[in-house]
């Protein structure tokens, strides 16, 4: 047909043009004609008129995989498309593509087998979404969002650490039960290794109330009791994943806001009773909130807020929040805690990768080998007199110390030294903790409003602790319900907690993932029986008295660590989502910067450099309160709002969660939490197995749709 037959219009070809049309000629019939080629996208026309194809051009780039449109995916076949006749016309698979799928199916046959998942042979990518089992041939796309697809990628392994290893690399999975013997040694693995978590905050918050050593050690009695009892409870009716329970970091800045509050600066008398008291009534509302939000259904509808870009600055303000207690505090007895923070390193990074027996033991125990070795060491030297100085008294007041030679070394005798503290020999050999054991407590609505906000924080640390940890043990990640039924256990969980007065609410701790991912060990039954060996500990007194006894320099250098950890694994988070799109960039960066830099501006303001301030210096960042600049004429407003926004975390969750939900971006590069569907994982016997409530407790609740499976 000619190209000047007037009766014919030309069709406008596509725009914008492709880039290999620019290749033609623009002389080129098929350049004025518009027409699209089916194959390779250039064309010319010979003198004749009759189209030739080119050769394709050389390869200099490879191009993006697109997703073939033409298949349809659910017939298992081409999907047939209309010519320029109207007639239907079949898109055949090209013979290479067929050869490759055969190598590929080679290369599965050669390769070694792998462990598979009992009742279910599907791998997930990073972010817990399915991908096609071996069976069903070829890899496929799952559908991100609207506008994008990826390719599943396959179980992926990280060397060293393991915290991006796939479920199928861990040594005893979710409901693995290995035997008696096994389990007891891995549960207490579990704890042992987490022992900094359970016992650091009561030796910060106890002498911060003014309490002595023996009320120290009743309530690392008390926390120790309460963490196997909650845990226990979290592993049967919550979550059902292995997730330990005990006091967080996330609670000790507003708890040392409250202890620092104008209204107990000038308290006489047993200062630490009523502290505990105002503390017990503030985390009961706040954990009262809490559970609500979870059982209520509210949650699910956070959940819609909370993507990794939020949770990474959340839980990494919270440990970059105690620069100024951390090293202040070290260099009270330098060779100690300096010695104790080098210990750590040591273990936990240059002898990661020595196994003894299969396991990697320095990387596991860092936390305690360190604090034996350091304890002994200054054991051995308060023995042999290094920090005894004649005519000094470490028991003697400072201010009442005339000698020039005992001031000079009245630290070194007073923090180096570990005979310095009678919890050890005060404690009884057997103690049972009760509810109530400091008093009635004590209810006020500006404490409690502050519990209140830190419980959504502790929430949203536990949403990104729950998806973490399901990618390592568990078939697919929990269901929304789930996760709901987690987050209201966990508001019950620290009503105990205030009710037997810990001094902190109970939530998921998140070094937890750490030490799943490190230990390999993801039993349910382990984490259980571990919390029984602890809940029997915690009833012999001289355990919580030795604890109460570890010097503070040495309690300082571990959480020097434990803070570092805990920033790095808020930041881990951000494997998934795109951590290098700069959007994601923007967002993290603005929330770490602005949640250091406005509490520091709530926390100076108002404070001259001579003020001459009853607390020590490390914790005058918590008595903001009563130097605030918000100043209204309703005291307890002023009290909520200049804690709220001293608080390093809550600023960090403000900004991230406000521009993360306001800035546009995909879901992929978001790295928006996938969760499994609750008809999906009704029908799939893994799931049900993994987060069904247990003697049948389920069917009670099922018309209760946001809080089960």
């Amino acid at each position: 047909m000619s190209s000047s037959d007037p009766s014919k219009k030309p069709r406008p070809g596509p725009w914008p043009p492709a880039p290999d049309a620019a290749a033609m000629p623009p002389s080129s019939w098929a350049k004025r004609t518009g027409f699209r080629p089916k194959f390779s996208g250039e064309t010319n026309a010979s003198d004749s008129g009759q189209i030739a194809s080119l050769p394709p051009p050389p390869r200099t780039s490879p191009k993006p995989r697109q997703p073939d449109t033409n298949l349809d995916l659910e017939a298992g076949r081409p999907r047939s498309i209309p010519t320029s006749n109207g007639e239907p016309e079949v898109v055949r698979v090209r013979e290479k593509e067929k050869e490759k799928e055969k190598e590929k199916e080679k290369e599965k046959e050669q390769m070694p087998p792998v462990r598979k998942r009992r009742d279910s042979d599907m791998g997930k990518n990073l972010n817990g979404q399915a991908t096609a089992g071996e069976g069903e041939g070829s890899r496929r796309a799952v559908r991100i969002d609207e506008s994008a697809t990826v390719d599943v990628m396959p179980p992926m392994v990280v060397d060293d650490d393991g915290i991006v290893a796939r479920h199928a690399h861990m040594k005893y999975e979710l409901r693995d039960t290995p035997g008696l013997v096994p389990i007891g040694l891995y549960g207490f693995q579990h704890y042992f290794s987490m022992l900094g978590s359970l016992i650091l905050i009561p030796l910060v918050i106890v002498p911060a109330m003014g309490g002595t050593y023996e009320d120290t050690a009743n309530v690392v009695s008390t926390v120790l009791f309460m963490s196997g009892v909650t845990t226990l409870l979290h592993t049967s009716f919550g979550s059902r994943l292995p997730l330990i329970q005990g006091p967080s970091f996330i609670y000790l800045a507003p708890v040392l806001a409250i202890i620092n509050s104008p209204e107990f600066l000038g308290l006489n008398g047993n200062n630490f009773r009523h502290i505990m008291k105002e503390l017990q009534g503030a985390i009961i509302i706040g954990s009262a909130f809490q559970a609500l939000l979870g059982y209520s259904g509210m949650m699910r509808i956070l959940l819609r807020l909370i993507n990794p870009v939020v949770v990474s600055p959340t839980i990494a303000a919270v440990g970059l929040s105690f620069y100024s207690y951390g090293f202040p505090r070290v260099g009270t007895c330098i060779e100690i805690g300096v010695v104790q923070i080098l210990l750590v390193v040591l273990f936990s990074l240059y002898l990661r990768k020595i196994s003894i027996l299969g396991h990697r033991v320095f990387l596991i125990y860092a936390v305690p080998l360190g604090l034996v070795i350091t304890w002994l060491t200054a054991f051995l030297l308060t023995q042999a007199g290094v920090y005894s100085y004649k005519g000094c008294d470490s028991n003697i007041p400072a201010s009442n110390i005339i000698s020039e030679h005992c001031k000079r070394h009245v630290s070194r005798m007073k923090y180096c030294r570990i005979d310095t503290s009678h919890a050890l020999t005060s404690s009884p050999w057997f103690r049972f903790p009760y509810p109530l054991q400091w008093g009635t407590p004590v209810f006020h609505w500006k404490m409690a409003l502050v519990m209140c906000v830190v419980s959504i924080i502790s929430s949203v640390d536990s949403v990104g602790s729950y998806h973490a940890s399901s990618l390592l043990v568990a078939s697919r990640p929990p269901t929304p319900g789930v996760l709901s039924r987690g987050i209201g256990l966990e508001g019950l969980c620290s009503i105990l907690a205030g009710l037997w007065g810990t001094g902190t609410g109970s939530t998921t701790l998140t070094e937890n993932v750490h030490t799943i991912a490190v230990t390999k060990m993801g039993s349910r039954r382990a984490v259980e029986l571990g919390a029984c060996i602890l809940i029997v500990l915690s009833l012999i007194g001289k355990v919580g008295g030795f604890l109460a006894s570890i010097p503070e320099v040495m309690v300082a250098a571990l959480l020097c660590f434990m803070w570092a950890m805990l920033t790095a694994l808020g930041l881990s988070n951000l494997r998934y989502s795109e951590a290098g799109s700069s959007r994601n960039i923007i967002i993290v960066g603005l929330s770490l910067f602005f949640s250091l830099s406005i509490p520091a501006y709530f926390q100076q303001y108002g404070i001259s450099p001579n003020t001459n301030l009853s607390v020590p210096s490390y914790f005058q960042p918590y008595i903001v309160a009563s130097h605030g600049p918000i100043r209204t004429k309703y005291g307890g407003i002023n009290y909520v709002l200049n804690t709220l926004l001293s608080l390093h975390m809550v600023i960090a969750f403000l900004v991230a969660v406000i521009l993360d939900n306001t800035v546009p971006g995909n879901r992929q590069e978001r790295g928006v939490y996938v969760w499994s569907e609750a008809e999906a994982a009704r029908r799939e016997p893994a799931v049900s197995k993994d987060y069904e409530l247990p003697f049948r407790v389920g069917r009670i609740f099922r018309w209760v749709k946001w809080v089960g499976l």
